[in-house]
């Protein structure tokens, strides 16, 4: 009977002693807590006023805002063809430049017939050297050129072994994703600087978050563009150049991918109509997005995800295609 007292007596002075340990473990419980329910607020906040406040309100005038004329580059890819749709439908004129315009014609046609705008087709394959920067001089020359937008040659997203790939393929590659938008970009630039206005927008991938296996090329190119976008905004943002970079997830194509299959849209995989207008009600107000609320959500998660699970998914899904 004595022991138990004793037991009682000693367990009564220890939780009396721990008692202020307690509190304070309280404190910083209640302190973590209110922290994460700040950031998830404020994440809610950013979603509602990047993707959903600005479609409420979508009657701005671009042309007003940024100029009559957007430059775009990679135009065979479907993204970027939907992006110029979209502004075509704003009033913007659209110069197309892609390394084959024989595909592109209808795309003209149908942009001119359809919303009263002039679409003008420049080849360039910047394969060849500096030689391909004069037809783009000299469609640009004269023109108030408000957009450049440079899309992300999607010949990348191909799953190889870097040490498979030919010097000529490797080359290719880097020549019409970094060289080219570096280049086009560089080209339209000083107009936009010297009228004080103009947007430059480079759509690449969420792949720039994380580094994916068999994919190195796409991973480092789409990096590339994101830095780019964002050294360039640090850099003539205060000269009234709008810079943002675009780091959307899958978009739904309308022909095969890699592994022959055709992708539909769905919530999570929108069509690319769908995402260009998305993306086009974000110009002006963020600087760095995916374009699309829900592929927001999507690089959060992966944003949080521990890298060696990212690689663990990765290589997963590699082996299920």
């Amino acid at each position: 009977m004595a022991a138990v007292d004793s037991f009682d007596l000693l367990y009564r002075e220890i939780a009396r002693s721990c008692n202020c340990y307690v509190e304070a473990l309280a404190l910083v419980g209640a302190l973590y807590t209110a922290r994460k329910a700040a950031i998830v607020s404020r994440d809610c906040y950013r979603l509602l006023r990047l993707h959903f406040i600005p479609r409420l309100f979508n009657n701005r005038d671009l042309v007003r805002s940024y100029g009559e004329w957007a430059v775009i580059y990679g135009s065979s890819e479907t993204v970027a063809i939907a992006y110029a749709e979209e502004l075509a439908r704003h009033g913007i004129n659209i110069i197309l430049i892609s390394p084959d315009i024989r595909t592109l014609s209808s795309t003209a046609k149908g942009l001119s017939e359809v919303y009263g705008v002039e679409a003008i087709l420049v080849e360039a394959d910047f394969c060849h050297g500096q030689s391909v920067c004069k037809p783009i001089q000299d469609a640009i020359r004269d023109k108030e050129v408000g957009f450049v937008v440079n899309s992300l040659d999607t010949s990348l997203d191909l799953r190889q072994s870097f040490t498979d790939l030919s010097e000529g393929r490797l080359w290719d590659m880097l020549n019409r994703s970094i060289t080219a938008a570096s280049l086009v970009t560089r080209l339209t630039l000083p107009g936009m600087v010297k009228r004080r206005r103009g947007a430059v927008v480079n759509i690449s991938s969420g792949a720039c978050i994380r580094p994916i296996p068999d994919k190195t090329t796409l991973a480092a190119s789409t990096a590339y563009l994101d830095h780019f976008s964002r050294a360039l905004h640090y850099e003539y943002g205060h000269q009234g150049i709008f810079v943002q970079s675009l780091v959307p997830c899958r978009v739904a194509s309308q022909g095969p991918d890699e592994g022959g299959r055709v992708v539909t849209s769905s919530w999570l995989v929108p069509s690319a109509q769908v995402y260009a207008r998305h993306a086009v009600s974000t110009l002006g107000i963020t600087h760095r997005t995916t374009g699309y609320w829900p592929h927001s959500v999507q690089l959060g998660l992966a944003h949080w995800m521990p890298e060696w699970m990212w690689m663990l998914g990765s290589r997963m899904l590699a082996t299920a295609a």
